[in-house]
């Protein structure tokens, strides 16, 4: 009985098979042909797109030049006991000879700074220019080999919408790329990593992270235009779309005065305003066209010794509290204000010393003010 079975089933496969391997059988027909899964159709044809293969010729062109700096510090722990810390941070290399520039809380309080380059070699550091107002320093190492470097774009061109790229050392991942848009210009007061409080700073929504710091901020032809500063997050932690970076033009004067052997001083006028245009500027009985109306000028600044005047009696615009009274900067340099960081962006542009040339409108007419700028004070 057994191998009786076994013989039935026998003839049934080899009737099936044989069926099955006719060319126009029927059934063979009616079964499907090839794999039980789809897979992507891949356009062998089609290349990268011109976006993509510009962030790829951008950061081939500039990974090289971006390092990563650790820096030792001395920190008193409880009970006064001092006890070694770290900064970690980026910078850029900006010349052949190994100078680099980064940021002033990378390298700040550290006995002991060392840079790696991409290709894992290590150098010691010298601290040469140090600018606590705005963030920035110059750092130098002796190279064993010969150097490429970025090159330093302007600022004041700069447009919301751009694209723009970063790359740093996030969380100490080197080499990282990161890719976004200017998200605002002139965004400021914010407070930087020491505390300071930055103006005129550019917002850009490409993440920046804790170790981005120092490290360089291109445009789509791999020009540096900002320098990675801080960023906005639950806690002052990870990233959120909202990061800062100081304008690139805030550097060169520095570098221009250390290359020279001048003392270096940031030109300051003294004052705080808030920006106002169209219907608020109106219904103060302000030019519509917009201006910085003065809140506040320092005791003994150069506005206070060109007998600028600040505010004299305070208004409610919905839920915020303003100034009024006070002088209204309609123009700087013979250019008309229509940014709130006018006054800083004119200032990183010129030296203690020099003179500034601003529209003021007062008591219901414009008039001329010549300003001889001072030295922002060392907060140190």
């Amino acid at each position: 009985m057994r191998f009786r079975t076994l013989m039935v089933a026998a003839l049934i496969v080899a009737a099936f098979t044989y069926i099955i391997g006719k060319p126009n059988s029927a059934l063979r027909r009616a079964m499907p042909s090839g794999p039980l899964w789809s897979e992507p159709q891949v356009a062998h044809s089609a290349g990268l797109g011109t976006d993509e293969l510009n962030n790829i010729d951008v950061y081939k062109a500039s990974n090289q030049s971006v390092v990563y700096i650790t820096s030792t510090v001395i920190q008193r722990g409880f009970f006064g006991f001092a006890q070694e810390g770290q900064n970690l941070g980026s910078g850029f290399i900006i010349d052949a000879d190994g100078r680099i520039l980064t940021n002033f809380h990378v390298i700040n309080g550290s006995s002991d700074t060392e840079v790696t380059l991409p290709d894992q070699t290590t150098y010691r550091a010298k601290v040469l220019v140090k600018d606590r107002q705005d963030d920035l320093a110059v750092i130098k190492i002796e190279p064993r080999k010969k150097l490429t470097h970025l090159v330093l774009g302007d600022s004041d061109r700069v447009q919301v919408g751009q694209k723009v790229l970063a790359i740093g050392q996030p969380f100490g991942l080197k080499g990282t790329l990161t890719v976004g848009v200017i998200s605002a210009l002139g965004v400021g007061p914010i407070q930087g990593e020491n505390r300071e409080s930055l103006d005129g700073m550019i917002q850009t929504d490409a993440a920046i992270n804790s170790g981005n710091s120092g490290g360089p901020l291109l445009d789509s032809q791999g020009s540096v235009i900002a320098i990675n500063t801080a960023i906005y997050g639950p806690n002052g932690g990870g990233n959120v779309g909202i990061g800062f970076a100081l304008p690139i033009n805030r550097a060169k004067l520095m570098l221009e005065d250390y290359r020279a052997g001048k003392n270096f001083g940031r030109a300051w006028l003294g004052v705080s305003t808030v920006y106002i245009a169209g219907d608020l500027a109106e219904a103060l009985k302000l030019p519509a066209g917009g201006g910085l109306l003065v809140q506040e000028v320092g005791r003994g600044t150069a506005a206070d010794q060109a007998n600028m005047r600040g505010l004299r009696d305070w208004v409610r615009v919905g839920n915020q509290r303003l100034g009024t009274g006070g002088d209204f900067i309609t123009a700087v340099d013979g250019k008309p204000v229509t940014e709130p960081d006018a006054v800083v962006r004119a200032s990183s542009r010129k030296r203690p010393g020099d003179v500034m040339d601003l529209t003021v409108y007062r008591n219901g007419r414009s008039i001329d003010v010549k300003v001889k700028l001072g030295e922002a004070p060392d907060e140190r």
